[in-house]
């Protein structure tokens, strides 16, 4: 299962029937992912934090992400996964594009972390196009 995919998705789900937060289950790259998201408006805000899935289970950590309306309206109105598990896109930063003209991100694995599409350019690294978020 692609996890990257599944975060989204519960975003995007959570907005949906305006819920205030949702929880997907923690690791690195997603941690990542929200705070580029959260840094760039699109949610509010992200936290880690630990849960209990039932009375015999060990805590796991968890993300905890506070999303972000206007007037109702969810801040992220779609999304796109580019690079899966199946088939890797990498791109040089010269054929990096603008999401939406300019009103939606990529965000990009590259050898200095994750970033997004405009900071790659100015930095002249490219990178595995990871998703585009609008």
């Amino acid at each position: 299962m692609d996890t990257v995919s599944n975060m989204l998705a519960v975003i995007k789900n959570g907005e949906a029937v305006e819920r205030p937060a949702v929880s997907v289950p923690y690791s690195n790259l997603k941690h990542e992912i929200a705070k580029i998201l959260a840094q760039k408006g699109f949610i509010a805000k992200v936290e880690k934090k630990s849960r209990k899935i039932s009375k015999s289970a060990k805590v796991k950590p968890c993300l905890e992400i506070t999303l972000k309306y206007d007037n109702r309206t969810p801040a992220i109105t779609g999304f796109k996964r580019i690079s899966t598990q199946g088939q890797r896109i990498y791109l040089p930063f010269n054929k990096i594009r603008k999401v939406k003209q300019g009103f939606g991100i990529s965000i990009i694995s590259t050898s200095k972390g994750l970033m997004t599409n405009v900071e790659a350019r100015r930095k002249k690294i490219g990178g595995e196009m990871l998703c585009e978020v609008w």
